[in-house]
């Protein structure tokens, strides 16, 4: 047998495979990428499929670097089980650190798009060159931020240090792009009632969390029911960013609209039982230590479910996720728009101005610190430069009762 290799999408389009291996019936299975299909034909058939980084195998006769065209003869074809490649080893390591999901698929695009620039050479031939290469590719000719170019050389850097076990990890450390240093998008109270005026039924309840609690986006789509306490008057933030827990404050007067709401969703919940369904993903392995029935208790529901069910693949039960977070991205940007705020919007926006808004009414920076989940106090004092009264509260010398006349010589109108 040949050389064992991955064809790229852009190499091969379409393969015409064929069966050779003597039995009556043959099953083969695919690795494509992020999904994986499945091949089944009778010796002899030729099955037309398409292939996306699948593992093919040449047989001895044919020299492999030939083989350049779309459509591939399926004589010198076999195809075998998919073995490790080098994006699943990739997502076993960040598994094993219990890293995000958004941080797998952050580093797997990096990693993929990292190795089409050096035109699908193997990154084990590569070294400090190509990626500081890749990285002036992306700082000069698709001008990234610097947050982005520093994600990229992170995504690279576990690569190598994580996956292949090279020592090369330790000499691109210093490839790290400098941070500009940027001020959050603030709005005042008023800006705020406007573009939640603006916002219909469910996106405004979940703006106006994340505007009176301090929640991310994620976080307000992943709350569940068993995290909202309406006696104390609290949410309880579970796996937060960087998987901290902490509480935050449930505003009084989101009280009774998302009582209402939870009281839909739990109507819901029991229609969806009574049809079979009602299940929803636990986190780690509680299923296996809580049981299934814990799946469809009220508590672990999502307080802002999906509007449709699906079937999940590795249990083959009905569930409904939790809503997904473009709804309200687009509903942010949709009402920022008909409320005519002309500052930048989004949601994170209700965030940063959350935290101003507090440290504009008095309260102690370590009290919005812990309320916003911060480790260190200086990333909450960045929110004290863009308060109302300029940079710490001081007060300009332009603002003094005798400069105020003297400025209303110029044209400035009186207070």
């Amino acid at each position: 047998m040949g050389e064992l290799i991955e064809l790229d999408s852009r190499e091969v389009d379409r393969a015409r495979l064929d069966s050779h291996c003597g039995c009556r019936t043959c099953s083969m299975r695919v690795q494509c990428g992020f999904n994986a299909g499945s091949v089944r034909a009778g010796c002899g058939a030729v099955v037309s499929m398409p292939l996306r980084d699948a593992q093919v195998r040449y047989t001895d006769d044919v020299d492999a670097r030939r083989v350049t065209g779309f459509r591939v003869p399926c004589r010198i074809l076999r195809l075998m089980p998919a073995g490790p490649t080098l994006l699943s080893v990739l997502h076993d390591r960040i598994v094993a650190k219990h890293y995000s999901v958004r941080t797998e698929q952050a580093y797997r695009h990096w990693v993929r798009r990292y190795i089409r620039h050096h035109r699908m050479r193997h990154p084990r031939e590569m070294g400090a060159v190509e990626v500081q290469a890749f990285l002036t590719h992306l700082a000069r000719d698709a001008k990234v931020s610097a947050s982005t170019q520093n994600q990229a050389l992170a995504a690279v850097a576990f690569l190598y240090r994580e996956v292949l076990r090279l020592p090369m990890a330790a000499t691109i450390g210093h490839l790290h792009a400098k941070r500009p240093h940027r001020l959050p998008n603030v709005l005042a109270h008023a800006d705020v009632a406007r573009v939640l005026e603006e916002m219909p039924g469910t996106p405004r309840l979940m703006a106006s969390l994340l505007y009176g609690s301090g929640l991310r986006l994620m976080e307000c789509c992943r709350l569940r029911v068993k995290d909202v306490d309406f006696t104390r008057r609290e949410i309880v933030v579970r796996a937060g960013k960087s998987q901290k827990d902490r509480v935050t404050m449930l505003p009084s007067a989101l009280l009774l609209s998302l009582g209402a709401h939870l009281e839909a969703v739990q109507r819901q919940h029991e229609r969806d039982v009574a049809a079979g369904a009602g299940c929803v993903e636990l986190p780690d392995a509680l299923r296996m230590k809580l049981g299934a029935a814990a799946a469809r208790s009220w508590g672990w529901q999502w307080v802002f479910p999906a509007a449709s069910t699906h079937v999940a693949q590795e249990r083959r039960e009905r569930r409904r996720h939790h809503v997904d977070p473009t709804v309200l991205q687009r509903a942010v940007k949709v009402a920022a728009g008909l409320a005519r705020v002309s500052a930048r919007v989004s949601c994170h926006t209700f965030r940063h101005s959350f935290a101003t808004n507090l440290l504009e009414s008095g309260y102690d920076i370590r009290t919005v610190q812990e309320l916003l989940g911060h480790s260190d106090v200086r990333t909450t004092m960045l929110y004290t430069h863009v308060l109302n009264r300029g940079g710490f509260g001081v007060r300009s010398p332009l603002d003094a009762p005798a400069a105020v006349r003297g400025a209303r010589g110029m044209g400035v109108p009186p207070e």
